[in-house]
């Protein structure tokens, strides 16, 4: 992290990622929260330039990088099928970013396995909380690096 100001260092590296079915629109909902500084910092030895998130002139560029990183970083099966994350959109939420996702034309889930990747590259310590809700049912796990696979049966 070396550039970084020494307060804008946290001491846990965690990320959430929110996955939802909506039955409704057959869409599965995917929204990933990482700390921002983390964020630009994996953004940043990917692709070797200074990153800054804030920036709303380069917005579009920013989400570009968020949309690229997590699409190599979080892999989702739906029923053994592979599924294609389509970006949505990103938001700064104080110290931390969100990106939503959505998988098309999803009528029903029974399993859900996940890679989840995310700033594996950049933390060893770091924490992925994924949370699934399919059908009114939530369930829970906590992926500790370098641990990243993780399936939800419904």
């Amino acid at each position: 992290m070396a550039g970084r100001p020494a307060a804008r260092l946290h001491p846990l590296y965690i990320s959430v990622t929110e996955v939802n079915h909506n039955t409704k629109d057959k869409i599965l909902e995917v929204s990933c929260k990482m700390f921002t500084n983390d964020l630009e910092a994996a953004l940043e030895k990917t692709t070797k330039t200074r990153v800054d998130l804030s920036a709303t002139k380069d917005k579009a560029a920013s989400d570009k990088l968020i949309a690229d990183y997590v699409a190599r970083h979080l892999r989702l099966r739906l029923d053994g099928k592979a599924a294609v994350l389509h970006f949505v959109g990103s938001e700064k939420e104080e110290d931390g970013t969100w990106s939503y996702f959505q998988v098309n034309d999803v009528p029903v889930v029974k399993r859900i396995d996940a890679v989840n990747e995310l700033l594996y590259d950049s933390f060893t310590q770091q924490i992925g909380i994924m949370h699934v809700t399919v059908g009114g049912q939530r369930k829970s796990t906590r992926l500790d690096y370098p641990e990243a696979n993780a399936s939800f049966e419904f």
